[in-house]
């Protein structure tokens, strides 16, 4: 994934208030972690304050929203960042923005197509590869638990999937 493609981390709900603090719909790891950003948007959003709402999103203020008019104002405004802004990581570790867009093959070679989503049912990370279209039409689509037995290796070129775990 590029460094400076923005990914979004929440999304402004509505205002919170009328002293210009807005509601919060987070889309990672919870309000906490949103709170080693200071600003969003490439600058336009400076954070001032952040907290939980306790139904799983946030309220925040930012410094350029000083009153409830703005804040409904911003109502569907995503809030992003870069992925250089990042955290680093650890050997293994790795984001769901970037294993997106990765193209697939099999151990022999043979191409599976492009990872197009990352889901979590409970029990660990699952990717979903997109088939290349057929005559026009959308790939079919396949699961893969993202573990070391069936996604045989990984980087940013791409990642190599066992066969046994492919199923058509």
């Amino acid at each position: 994934m590029s460094q400076d493609k923005p990914v979004t981390l929440a999304a402004i709900i509505g205002a919170h208030g009328v002293t210009g603090e807005v509601r919060l719909k987070l889309f990672g790891e919870g309000w906490a972690e949103l709170k080693r950003y200071k600003s969003f948007n490439d600058g336009a959003f400076t954070l001032q304050k952040i907290r939980d709402d306790n139904k799983g999103g946030a309220v925040a203020r930012f410094a350029e929203c000083t009153d409830r008019n703005t804040a409904e104002k911003l109502r569907g405004t995503a809030l992003t960042i870069t992925r250089a802004d990042f955290p680093e990581l650890a050997e293994g570790e790795y984001y769901h923005a970037d294993l997106l867009g990765l193209l697939a093959t099999s151990e022999t070679g043979e191409a599976l197509g492009t990872v197009v989503q990352v889901l979590n049912f409970g029990a660990g990370d699952v990717i979903e590869v997109e088939r290349p279209p057929v005559d026009g039409k959308n790939g079919k689509r396949f699961m893969v638990p993202m573990n070391k037995e069936a996604v045989l290796e990984w980087s940013t070129a791409g990642m190599v999937i066992d066969s046994a775990f492919v199923i058509d």
